[in-house]
């Protein structure tokens, strides 16, 4: 529940802070003495778009702060998943700096605005004037419901289920979309997929075929010069390999006479070594070498097949040709494989529509088991509330297809009066007469949602009177349950307070300021006497407003 509320230097609020109580709290006060501020104070501590132009003295920050205590409402886990210190009496911030930026605290740390709006969501209903209108409203209407049929964790599921499905039915669109141009081009696509995979191309390949090439293509000059160097290397009086076996005599001769003598006559050794083998395969390569036309026409051929189809498809090397090889047999692979991929993503798309029946089924039941309750419930409050042969009808029908919060239909209908038709309530309810469904609306939903607290602005509005009693009574009566606080005009609603407080404005020499204060006794029943007599406080406006409190 709220605990304590300080407002600084907001709208025509300077300083103000207040401290609630649990039950049933009253404010009143004149039109435009600014309850309207409080409301916009305390929408600022729940995460609401902060506007610079409510800071009052520009000069200065803006300052609002609530402390309220939650340890009945199970909230630690929310704020361990938030990082956030958990304290049974947590204290919520909100300043808007004089440059015009916004920071929210939680127990002084700083946290985003949407992490305010969901603990919000765990604190404090504002119920506006606004809001009565939104009766007629079928996500309203559907949020009531599934709220006293306890369906929160069973939408979540369903959501989650549904945002599945149609992530396979956009897959399954864009897969379409894919073999559908891929088919297009399916036919040039194989041409030049088949074309290039009779090259029989592999990598290193160019390089081969054009070393085979030269060799072919100057068999003369292979052989002519390599008889001439195995001719110089071999002949007995001239040749290289004669001339070094000579000099590797002389240095065997010398070799013991130091290990620098020793190490010419080795190092002569591997030369004629080396060349011995040289020579050998110098010989074996030109016995290998022969004219072959033939070879050399197939050959060259190759060679011109892979420069057109580099040319062709602006590739480098060989190795870029197999990548787009590659490329190409995925797309023709696209194309035919469609049928069974397109069969595929189907057969799942089915079974997620199995498992969404599954669970609007569960929802349907849920809603379709608690309507005649709340009908009942409602009809009851409203008998109370001087609406003896009011009729709620609730229409409720499952589809085929998959809403946000399942398959269902739904739509309230409202007979007001005895003998009367069934109307969308939008249209068969008056002002008051809605004022009065919505008390019982959230009536029945406070004790389910258990909510810390409440805030009603004006929901008395278009009652008075008995009714207005009444309303009261039912008000005072949550508030045994939960921290109730409504804004009024009448006193037969503001006498059934357990504590009252009134805002006014005051006017000083320099600028007007809204104030609240806490009522006393005596000064209750002199603000009653003066709601119920106007501007006059006459005795018997007096010893009324005593009774209203009694």
């Amino acid at each position: 529940m709220l605990t304590s509320l300080s407002i600084k230097n907001y709208a025509l609020i300077e300083d103000i802070n207040i401290g609630l109580q649990p039950g049933f709290t009253i404010i009143t006060g004149e039109t435009g003495a600014g309850k309207s501020i409080m409301l916009g104070a305390l929408g600022l501590l729940l995460g609401d778009r902060a506007d610079f132009s409510s800071i009052r003295n520009t000069e200065k920050k803006c300052v609002i702060e609530g402390a309220f205590s939650i340890s009945n409402y199970k909230l630690e886990n929310f704020f361990k998943k938030e990082d956030l210190d958990y304290e049974t009496q947590s204290i919520i911030r909100r300043e808007i700096l004089p440059s015009g930026k916004s920071r929210a605290f939680i127990n002084d740390t700083p946290v985003k605005i949407t992490t305010l709006q969901k603990l919000g969501t765990f604190l404090i209903d504002i119920h506006s004037q606004h809001e009565t209108l939104s009766l007629g409203n079928a996500n309203y209407q559907f949020n009531v419901i599934d709220t006293i049929a306890k369906n929160e964790s069973l939408i979540l599921q369903y959501k989650s289920e549904l945002k599945d499905y149609k992530v396979l039915l956009n897959r399954f669109d864009e897969l379409k979309e894919q073999q559908s141009l891929a088919a297009k081009e399916y036919d040039y696509n194989l041409f030049l997929l088949k074309e290039l995979e009779e090259a029989n191309l592999k990598g290193g390949m160019l390089e081969d075929l054009e070393g085979r090439y030269e060799e072919l293509n100057n068999v003369e000059e292979l052989t002519e010069n390599l008889s001439s160097a195995i001719n110089l290397l071999q002949q007995e009086e001239i040749g290289s390999l004669e001339s070094l076996k000579a000099v590797k005599v002389n240095l065997s001769k010398i070799a013991k006479f130091s290990a620098n003598y020793e190490n010419f006559h080795e190092r002569i050794q591997s030369v004629i070594i080396e060349l011995d083998d040289l020579e050998a395969e110098m010989t074996d390569a030109m016995d290998r070498i022969e004219a072959n036309p033939e070879e050399l026409e197939m050959v060259n051929q190759k060679l011109q097949l892979i420069y057109n189809l580099q040319k062709k498809h602006n590739a480098e090397n060989v190795e870029e040709l197999l990548e787009i090889i590659s490329s190409l047999q995925e797309k023709v692979s696209v194309t035919e494989n469609a049928e069974s991929a397109l069969t595929e993503i189907q057969t799942a798309i089915k079974d997620q529509e199995k498992v969404l029946d599954k669970t609007s089924n569960k929802l349907h039941d849920n809603r379709e088991k608690i309507v005649p309750v709340f009908i009942e419930q409602t009809e009851q409050i409203l008998k109370d509330l001087g609406m003896p042969n009011a009729r709620l009808n609730i229409e409720l029908e499952q589809g085929t297809d998959f809403l946000s919060n399942g398959r269902d239909k739904l739509e309230w209908y409202l007979a007001a009066n005895k003998g009367g038709n069934f109307k969308e309530i939008k249209k068969a309810a008056s002002g008051g007469e809605l004022s009065r469904i919505m008390l019982a609306v959230k009536s029945i939903l406070a004790a389910q949602s258990k909510l810390p607290t409440i805030i009603f602005d004006e929901i008395d509005t278009g009652v008075s009177g008995e009714i207005a009693k009444k309303m009261g009574e039912i008000l005072k009566k949550m508030g045994l349950n939960m921290q109730v606080i409504a804004i009024t005009h009448l006193p037969q609603i503001a006498g059934k307070g357990a504590s009252h407080f009134k805002i006014f404005k005051e006017d000083n020499e320099v600028a007007t300021q809204t104030k609240i204060i806490q009522l006393e006794e005596e000064d209750r029943v002199e603000e009653l006497a003066l709601m119920l007599g106007g501007n006059t406080k006459s005795d018997s406006a007096r010893a009324h407003a005593k009774s209203l409190l009694n």
